[in-house]
């Protein structure tokens, strides 16, 4: 696991470019404390294109200076950096020293070098893996970029006057002094709604992330980008249920199993959870020494999940460690913001952060259960989904005249988690869309396309946000998928926004910030492509999620640890935001400063508040939302050179 970055150019003598790389490479260190290099390299002949790659290092396999990227090819005419593993790796260089090809260490990324040379940039189509990487081949004056499937791995680039640069992190790209720096509105309009800026747009208008499972090739001044993979949930296999069964278990362990190769110390996240419970079972078995497990929690019981974790941990006879996240954590606020890079407001980054700096104490790699969620069908909001069809058939009179004023009046000031609170909202998205795939991102949102036009936005912002359309994000993919069951849309949907652009992005910015790997065993393309061409009644049936996998399990953990209801990985904001953390936000998201960007209207926002307050209504996630937007601004004018710990 690592930190990329580079500069290519039509313009050999750009002096400026290797700077700005070394500056680029300064701040990823976090990413790569142990070690760095950097190339220049140029085909021969005047007017050539030329290409600057850096790399800093986090030593996983082979750790010996022999391993030391950037790595080229025996005659140096082609170079490569990576930020990932190739778990196949083994398998791939058997098959390319067949073929002649010869390595210089024994690290798993060497074979993308030699891999290329044979199959150029289809070589993605090969690889088994977390990957983001460059490889610069200068005979053709071509740059290669290509990121993985699902997008565990980030990479964002930017034009520049004679080129392109990339970079890991987008900290690390705003070393490029080029870059235009102007917020697009369409980005910040999409934040609001989701917590996070989708691919392949980022908060900067100069800047663009390279969006999973896509290959960028750049030559000569022009580059151009395509898909290698997209999940397919069409056609069904026939199996019977214990066949699913087998299949499943025979495909986890390899995933898992592969996930172990390793010259540092490795560990797991253990939640308490279905997934993550999986993972250090399947690990447990695997291993001859017990598993290290590490788990957070809150003082609020209805967000502790640490009783559960130590369950799990003492059944697998794991070394087992534990941390409370108190309010004070507010602290860790401006590091998230600056690790982040741009406006990101998914509140459980907080308890990973604190997750990820003690678990690095101890290991170096992790091992987590994400993805479980996706690939097997475990949010609640499949179900409602389902229902939500079912409501709509209900007569309109009797659900908007009775019916949803009744649940409103409620759930008015309930717990974030209270079953009135959820049958409220539940009820304003079924009833608010016709289209399932905008009820269903009704539900991701943290402010609607309504709630921003009507009542947030100034008119100046309105102007500039234009007809953009948030929701369309989804329609676009629930389209794609147009005749699945609604189910496997709404899985196919999170694969292509919420999984890659909210939840893996956190796990990489907090694992990375301490230099920590984390592994997703769920995440592997074999485990998932086996999993969607599963019937989506072994998914979710009834109330009933991850159907397979919790039979699957039966026998492995306690029935009240799989039965128990899908808790998350959040943090009692809600709460917090009636406390301290409350009085705080307010100081900043109404301080003049803030007021002046021009994006909100002053009562909407004192109105968030008081109701909050009050407990009148629960606007925790939207305060959180407006919180870390001013924080991020706030550290934009003073982004640093050099490293963010």
């Amino acid at each position: 696991m690592c930190g990329i970055a580079g500069i290519v150019s039509t313009n050999p003598t750009d002096m400026e470019a290797t700077a700005s790389v070394r500056r680029m490479m300064a701040a990823l260190a976090h990413r790569g404390p142990d070690d760095e290099g950097l190339v220049q390299s140029s085909h021969e002949g005047e007017g050539a294109p030329s290409a600057i790659l850096g790399h800093r290092r986090l030593s996983i396999i082979d750790l010996s200076s022999a391993a030391r990227q950037p790595l080229p090819n025996e005659d140096e005419t082609v170079w490569m950096i990576c930020n990932g593993e190739i778990y196949n790796f083994l398998e791939l260089r058997a098959d390319l020293e067949k073929r002649g090809h010869r390595f210089r260490s024994d690290v798993d990324s060497e074979v993308l070098v030699h891999l290329y040379e044979e199959e150029g940039p289809a070589l993605v189509e090969r690889l088994r893996g977390m990957f983001a990487f460059a490889i610069w081949d200068a005979p053709e004056g071509r740059l290669v970029l290509a990121r993985d499937r699902v997008g565990k791995k980030p990479l964002l680039f930017a034009e520049t006057p004679s080129g392109l640069a990339f970079a890991s992190s987008l900290p690390a790209l705003l070393e490029e002094p080029s870059l235009d720096r102007e917020l697009l509105p369409e980005a910040l309009h999409h934040y609001l709604t989701y917590g996070c800026v989708p691919s392949p747009l980022s908060i900067f208008a100069g800047a663009q992330k390279l969006p999973p499972a896509h290959v960028l090739v750049w030559e000569r001044g022009r580059w151009k980008t395509h898909r290698y993979w997209e999940l397919a949930c069409e056609p069904k296999r026939r199996m019977s249920e214990m066949a699913w069964m087998e299949a499943t278990l025979e495909s986890l362990t390899e995933a898992t199993r592969i996930r172990l190769m390793s010259d540092v110390p490795l560990g797991a996240f253990l939640s308490g959870g279905l997934d993550s419970s999986a993972v250090v079972g399947l690990m447990s078995k695997a291993l001859d020494e017990p598993v290290r497990t590490f788990s957070i929690g809150f003082n609020d019981p209805s967000y502790n999940e640490l009783p559960y974790a130590r369950r799990v941990a003492e059944q697998y006879g794991t070394e087992h460690r534990e941390f409370v996240v108190e309010p004070e954590a507010i602290e860790m606020l401006p590091t998230l913001v600056r690790h982040y890079g741009e406006p990101y407001a998914d509140s459980s980054a907080l308890p990973c952060f604190y997750l990820a700096r003690m678990t690095r104490e101890h290991v170096t790699v992790v091992l987590n259960g994400d993805g479980g969620d996706e690939a097997f069908g475990g949010y609640e909001r499949y179900f409602a989904l389902l229902q939500s069809a079912k409501y709509r058939r209900l007569p309109g009179p009797f659900r908007t005249h009775v019916l949803e004023p009744m649940v409103r009046a409620w759930s008015a000031g309930s717990h974030a988690r209270g079953f009135a609170a959820k049958l409220a909202r539940f009820l304003e998205s079924a009833s608010a869309y016709d289209d399932p795939a905008r009820r269903y991102g009704r539900w991701l949102s943290y402010f609607s396309d309504r709630d921003k036009a009507e009542g947030l936005y100034t008119d100046d912002f309105n102007t500039a946000v234009g007809e953009n359309d948030s929701y369309k994000l989804l329609a676009d993919l629930f389209d794609k998928a147009r005749g699945w069951d609604l189910v496997d849309q709404a899985i196919f949907s999170d694969v292509g926004l919420y999984l890659p652009e909210d939840l893996l992005v956190k796990m990489d910015v907090a694992t990375m910030a301490y230099a920590l790997e984390a592994r997703s065993p769920f995440l592997d393309h074999h485990v998932m492509e086996l999993a969607a061409q599963m019937p989506a009644s072994l998914k979710v049936k009834g109330r009933t999620t991850k159907v397979l996998l919790k039979r699957l399990l039966a026998n492995e953990l306690p029935p009240d640890l799989i039965h128990r209801p899908k808790a998350g990985f959040g943090i009692p904001i809600d709460a917090w935001f009636r406390k301290e953390l409350g009085t705080y936000a307010r100081e900043v998201v109404l301080d003049s400063e803030s007021l002046q960007r021009g994006y909100f209207r002053r009562s909407s926002l004192e109105g968030l508040f008081d109701e909050h307050a009050s407990g009148r209504a629960n606007h925790g996630f939207k305060l959180w939302t407006l919180l870390m937007l001013e924080l991020w601004h706030r550290w934009v004018p003073t982004v640093p050179t050099g490293a963010l710990v």
